[in-house]
Parts: C-alpha cells; structure tokens; sequence
C-alpha cells in the first residue's frame, strides 16, 4: 500500500496530481484545506491537501484477483471509514474475497490516517501554545534588571527632593534613551549627574566689569535674609577682594533693616545712605560713582503689593541712567515652589534678575532651586547657609546641589 499527499491551489488540481502520480486507482483519504503560517503566509491564498493511496503492484492479496475498480473521487466530507461503512452495506448480498481483502486494506488506511490526523492535530495545538505563549511574554512587562531599578531609585529620589514631576520625567526620559545592553550603572549616574548640572547652567556672581561703579539691587519677600545676605557679600567684597564697596537702603519701612545695615557698614568701614525718594537715589550715586561697587538694600514685601514693586521699579530705572546695573531676587530655598512662582512672577515685571538661595542649612529638599531655575531661565548666583556673617554664604555650586538632589552626602 503506497500513502502519499498531494498540495495545490485546489481539491481538483490537488487529486489530479496525485493520479498522475499514483495511477488512475487512487483513492483520496483525505481533504484539508492549509494556510501557511509566518508574516508572508498570511498574504498567501491557502492551499488544499489531499491524503491518496493506492495498492502497490506486487500485493499478492490483489494481483491474483480480478482487477479492481477504486473510487476515482471522494467527496472532501467523505472519510475512508464512510467508504467501509458502504462496503459494508453490501455484505448481506455476498462478498467476493477480493471485496473483503478491500476492506481489510481500507481500515489499515483508515487507522493510519486517524493516526497521522491525530498527530499533525498535536503539532498544531503545540503551535499554537507556543505562539500564544510569544504573545504573552511580549505584552508582559519584561522583569525589572539593575539598571531599570536603578533608574526608578532615582526619580524617586529625585521627587522625594521636591523635583517638579515635569523635570522628572524630561531627565528619565533622557536617561532611558542611553539604556542598551551592557550599560552599567556607574555610566548611567555619570550621564544623569552631568544633564542636571547642565540644566543648571551657568553661575552669574558679582565681578567687576568696568571702570565705574556697578550698582547691584538685591529683591525680595519680608524674612528671606536680604540684608543679612547683603553684608556677607559686602565682607567678602571690600575685606577679601579689596574692593571699594558702598551700602544703600531703600527700606525706610523698617527701622531695623536700616539700622542692621549701617552697623555691618560702620564694622567694614564702608559709606553708608538711606534713600527716601527719587532724588536721594540721584544723589547718592553721583556721590558713590567712584567705588567699585554700590549694593542696594530694598523693602521687603508681600508680591502682592503692586504699588512697593513699582516704587522699587523707579529706583531700578533712575539707577540705569546713571550706571550699569545687576539685580538678584533673593529668595528663601524653605519656601513653598507655588509661592516661589508667585514672586519671581512679581518681579519679572519689574526687571530681569538673577537669583540667589538663602535658608539652605533649614531644608532638606532643594529640588525647588532646580524647579525656578528652569522655569524662570534665571542664573543661581549665591547660596546662604546659616547667619554668620561673612562665612555662610557661597557661590553656587551646581555639582554639590545635584549631589544632593540624586541622593548624595549633604556638603553644602
């Protein structure tokens, strides 16, 4: 008994094959119907396959007998136990030894194709599993490996620091583009340090750029240090530098402020002018316009006072048309960022400024310094860390704050 299968673009081409090949005798077992797998099997139009046997030539069991006539074409329903279920309808009217041999061979075939059908059915279900099983693992999330771990350590770390969630997300965003095979950790934290120190910038301290004077204005809520600020950077100015410093205030409202200021100008032995009105401010810096530098103490107030913020704009304004000048928005690293916003808001519709940080040694998240800086576009100048005068108050040092903020040792 000779088994084969045939393929083609239908039932009828299929059978016709497999006659040309096995011999007008051939029985077709079996039909099914294919489609072949894979990406470009689906672009594919299916295919039929159709299982045919015939006797081989040498069976003694046939040769001796009459020749016999084989069904030329099953039906694609029709299976070869239908065939001997019709033989078998004649049996009440005799069988021929030849009819029953037939028979014989037929459920040979029969238990073989079952066989075989049962076998390919296995193969297709584990297939299938198999691709199912694909699809799973590539819809689950695959299982955290260091470098993602340490990489949610660090936003963590760095929304634990009071980091916008906005800036956040932009430095991970930037940090998962680098992840690749191999990567290690230490590259990664290189990367991340280097990025928020660049997000940072550049540090605006107070240098002298000019023969003349160079009158700076320090802004500012109530309560942030200003005028404690102001005499730290007076001290490091005229005794460190040698630089010939001059002291101005314009807070009039507070008796004390003025008061504090003069006697950090008489310790230094620098001049020292309350200025009331416009023409004071006039006078005093044609007077002071032969020191290298002349530091302005404001009133401190709520940023919600619009008529304060446009008296200070007016000092600002006959400032400039006498010499140059550079303002700092002295702010308070405790305070809250909505507030933060709230006053630089205030004060940018006055002038453009630079900032410094006062308060850093009675906090421990200094994210709100990297929040300001990215939405103000403003430079971190100075940062002060405690009352003593002139020993708390730095330049900024973005490598030491980004420290911090990724979780480093507190060095400030």
């Amino acid at each position: 008994m000779i088994i084969k299968k045939f393929t083609g673009k239908n039932e009828e081409e299929a059978t016709a094959l497999a006659r040309k090949e096995l011999g007008s005798g051939v029985v077709i077992m079996n039909v099914k119907s294919l489609k072949k797998g894979g990406i470009f099997g689906f672009f594919k139009a299916p295919q039929v396959e159709v299982t045919a046997a015939v006797e081989e030539v040498n069976d003694t069991t046939v040769s001796n007998s009459k020749p016999v006539t084989y069904p030329q074409h099953l039906p694609k329903k029709v299976t070869a136990s239908d065939v001997i279920s019709d033989d078998r309808s004649n049996v009440s009217a005799g069988k021929s030894r030849d009819e029953k041999a037939i028979e014989e061979k037929l459920d040979s075939i029969h238990t073989m194709i079952e066989q075989q059908m049962k076998r390919e059915t296995k193969v297709v279900e584990e297939k299938q599993k198999l691709e199912a099983q694909e699809v799973q693992e590539e819809e689950e999330p695959e299982e955290d490996d260091e470098v993602t771990k340490f990489l949610r350590l660090i936003e963590k770390t760095l929304l634990d620091n009071d980091v916008e969630p906005q800036y956040v997300e932009e430095v991970m965003e930037e940090a998962r583009k680098l992840k690749k095979p191999g990567i290690s950790i230490d590259y990664m934290l290189s990367s991340i340090y280097q990025k928020l120190i660049l997000k940072f910038g550049q540090t605006d301290r107070i240098e002298k750029e000019s023969d003349t004077a160079e009158i700076v204005f320090f802004l500012g809520p109530t309560g942030v240090g200003k005028t404690t600020t102001i005499a730290k950077l007076a001290s490091r100015l005229s005794v460190q530098q040698k630089k010939r410093v001059a002291l101005i205030t314009t807070d009039t409202y507070r008796v004390k402020a003025a008061e504090q200021l003069r006697t950090y100008a008489d310790i230094l032995n620098v001049p020292f002018k309350i200025v009331y009105v416009l023409d004071d401010m006039r006078a005093a810096l044609e007077e002071l316009k032969n020191f290298d530098f002349i530091l302005v103490d404001t009133a401190g107030h709520s940023p919600k006072n619009d008529d304060q913020i446009e008296a200070q704009r007016q000092f600002i304004d006959v400032a400039k048309e006498v010499l140059k000048i550079k303002v700092y928005l002295v702010l308070s690293a405790t305070t809250k960022y909505k507030d933060l916003l709230n006053i630089a808001e205030n004060y940018s519709r006055i002038v453009r400024y630079q900032l410094i940080f006062t308060k850093l040694d009675e906090t421990t998240s200094l994210g709100n310094m990297l929040n300001l800086k990215l939405k103000t576009g403003s430079a971190i100048s100075y940062i002060t860390n405690g009352q003593d005068v002139p020993d708390d108050i730095d330049v900024f040092n973005p490598q030491s704050i980004v420290r911090i903020l990724l979780g480093g040792k507190e060095e400030i």
